[in-house]
């Protein structure tokens, strides 16, 4: 774990839980693209510089999610280097309670409060900032986040962040978290177009060929699509619905897990809507979701 990779002539990564891109703009001067989860990745992703001869000159944020942001607070404070987000995203990352607010609906609770759902904060610029390297080409990648972004590098490497999961974690969790269903699907069909020398996703195997992944993906948020659905058949609650996909999921219900797998089934069941295949009702002061004909 926390191993660097090399991707490409300037591309690396750092193999860990979300991976940390890394691009070599010279010998000595590089940008992350993404920083891990918290102070401890910080510390090791400084100590894999220190050890190449290598100085911080910023960070490129893909989305906002904790995995992802976590380690920013500690090297902006380490390298004073600026930190590269934009819209949403920069919002999230310079006030992090916003995460646990956006995914619980209201002022989070306690047990929703924590570094893997609320990252140390961070101030960001936007990537039209002059520092912002201009050879790096800005993907954007909306669906699993609102504002997600890749990252295209000079060397043909290119970042996906989470807009795909590997086929492991699509089959040992079955639904995976997502903002904006329409838009991730998207996202993939975009993905799928791609041409590179390197993919480098956050939660899958640096591949030369991403279409048969991108694909796999497509295919299991339109399964799950159609399995929320079928919950649907009688009218029901959306308390009902997250506990019978808790349920058939095999899953162990939690306060995070409450949260992320609400507001994924919430974005289904406005993706069904939007479709016509679903619809809410208002009944005896109760909101519930039925399957349309």
């Amino acid at each position: 774990m926390y191993e660097l990779i090399q991707a490409g002539e300037q591309s690396y990564y750092v193999q860990c839980p979300a991976k940390i891109g890394i691009y070599k703009k010279t010998e000595t001067e590089v940008y992350l693209i993404d920083s891990g989860s918290d102070k401890d990745a910080g510390r090791r992703v400084r100590k894999i510089l220190d050890q190449q001869g290598w100085h911080l000159k910023g960070i490129l944020n893909t989305h906002s999610h904790a995995d992802h942001i976590g380690g920013n607070h500690y090297l902006q404070q380490q390298y004073g280097c600026k930190i590269f987000a934009e819209g949403i995203e920069a919002a999230f990352t310079r006030h992090p309670i916003l995460e646990p607010a956006f995914l619980y609906g209201g002022c989070p609770l306690k047990g929703l409060r924590h570094k893997f759902l609320m990252a140390a904060e961070s101030e960001t610029v936007s990537f039209s900032d002059p520092e912002f390297p201009r050879e790096v080409e800005v993907i954007p990648l909306p669906g699993h986040s609102f504002d997600m972004v890749g990252f295209r590098l000079p060397d043909g490497t290119v970042f996906l962040a989470d807009s795909l999961s590997s086929e492991a974690t699509l089959e040992k969790y079955g639904i995976s978290f997502l903002y904006d269903v329409e838009a991730h699907l998207n996202t993939l069909e975009k993905v799928s177009a791609l041409e590179a020398r390197m993919f480098v996703p956050s939660h899958a195997e640096a591949s030369e060929e991403i279409r048969p992944l991108a694909e796999l993906n497509r295919k299991k948020v339109l399964e799950t699509g159609a399995y929320i659905r079928e919950l649907c058949g009688e009218p029901k609650t959306f308390e009902e619905i997250l506990q019978k996909v808790f349920q058939d999921y095999g899953m162990q219900m939690t306060y995070q897990q409450y949260a992320l797998i609400g507001s994924t089934v919430r974005s289904y069941l406005t993706w069904l809507e939007a479709r016509g295949g679903a619809e809410a009702v208002i009944e005896e002061n109760r909101m519930l979701w039925k399957k349309t004909v």
